[in-house]
């Protein structure tokens, strides 16, 4: 595994899990699904990953580290200056429900909340939870301290609850906009 083309080769696969996860949600990373999007051979997910729960893991790690990726990069794309209230509303809410959420609404923060709970019934995923919470939540409080609201990181928890009680409340009732849910807490909130 330490070759070139087998780094390559686990990589293409841990992009194909992410995808499928992302997409799909943890139903969908099968070796088989994983194997033809990634296209190669069947026997390759079992060469690179011990079980399927490896497999998973490293999926679920680099759709986090994507995800971090992705709004750390708006995040430093924008201007210098302090960012204002609806900008900031729109970053919140990329970062906690995803960017996806803004078009494709229920469907996109459907996807992440399941992800969210269903790492719950995989206690091997556990401790990488725990510590992509911890990112996460730093990540929060860069971009809340950009707008001139430092929050310690027990606010930022509390913010973070939050939002989600307020969007998994929308996906009970089937809202097709739980974004703007989210959007209307946090415009009351901050």
């Amino acid at each position: 595994m330490g070759t070139s083309k087998g780094e390559r080769r686990r990589h293409e696969l841990v992009t194909a899990a992410a995808a499928l996860l992302r997409s799909g949600g943890f139903d969908a990373v099968r070796h088989r699904a994983v194997a033809e999007r990634a296209g190669l051979p069947l026997a390759s997910t079992t060469y690179y990953f011990s079980s399927l729960e490896e497999l998973v893991t490293a999926a679920v790690e680099r759709t986090g580290r994507d995800e971090l990726a992705e709004v750390r990069a708006q995040l430093d794309a924008l201007p210098e200056d302090v960012l204002g209230t609806a900008e900031l509303v729109e970053l919140v809410l990329d970062h906690l429900i995803g960017p996806e959420s803004r078009e494709q609404g229920l469907e996109a923060a459907l996807l992440r909340y399941e992800r969210l709970v269903g790492a719950g019934r995989r206690p091997y995923l556990a401790p990488l939870m725990r510590k992509m919470r911890d990112e996460f939540d730093a990540l929060l409080g860069e971009i809340l301290a950009r707008s001139g609201r430092s929050l310690d990181p027990v606010a930022v928890r509390d913010l973070v609850s939050l939002v989600d009680g307020a969007v998994v409340s929308a996906l009970i009732e089937a809202d097709p906009d739980p974004r703007a849910v989210g959007r209307e807490l946090l415009l009351r909130t901050l």
